[in-house]
């Protein structure tokens, strides 16, 4: 995994990962650092690594025992861990007030983490404090992975990450 800080802040950090084992290990990462009312906006094309960041955010998160399953047809999933975790796809949703429908403004300004798939088809409603994904495809397995903090709750995330070493060598 290689580290980069994007632009020159501390909100905004730039992973080469070249394995899905690394893109995991990141996953995983942010959803131990994850706390009450994360809304993690996530960004990429088709088979970019959307759900499995998802999948291993939710092991962060506590979720045991039951598979974590992209929403593309039901919308939504719920899962029970340390604190609760809501997966949106917005992928087959029309507008925005279909997804504003499902209530995900509650979800959003509620006690668990929000992972939203195709965030940015709904980026108006989101949010400003939020933390933002976006996985560009590098090759078969690697991805160049963004992630950019917008306010306080998602700026403690990008903290707990350079403390925790997820981001070493950054400052």
């Amino acid at each position: 995994m290689s580290l980069e800080s994007g632009s020159n802040s501390t909100n905004c950090w730039v992973v080469d990962v070249s394995a899905e084992d690394e893109t995991r290990r990141l996953g995983r990462a942010i959803g131990q650092a994850g706390g009450p009312g994360l809304v993690v906006a996530l960004v990429g094309n088709l088979g970019a690594g959307k759900t499995r960041f998802v999948q291993a955010a939710a092991e962060g998160l506590g979720v045991e025992d039951v598979p974590v399953n992209s929403p593309t047809f039901v919308l939504i999933h719920e899962y029970e861990g340390r604190l609760p975790v809501y997966h949106f796809d917005t992928y087959r949703l029309r507008d925005i007030d279909e997804f504003l429908e499902l209530g995900a403004d509650e979800y959003m300004a509620g006690d668990g983490v929000c992972f939203i798939e195709w965030a940015d088809r709904m980026e108006e409603v989101l949010p400003r404090d939020r933390l933002t994904v976006t996985f560009e495809i590098t090759g078969e397995q690697s991805r160049r992975i963004e992630i950019t903090a917008a306010g306080p709750r998602s700026q403690r995330v990008l903290e707990r990450l350079r403390t925790d070493g997820v981001l070493e060598g950054q400052s």
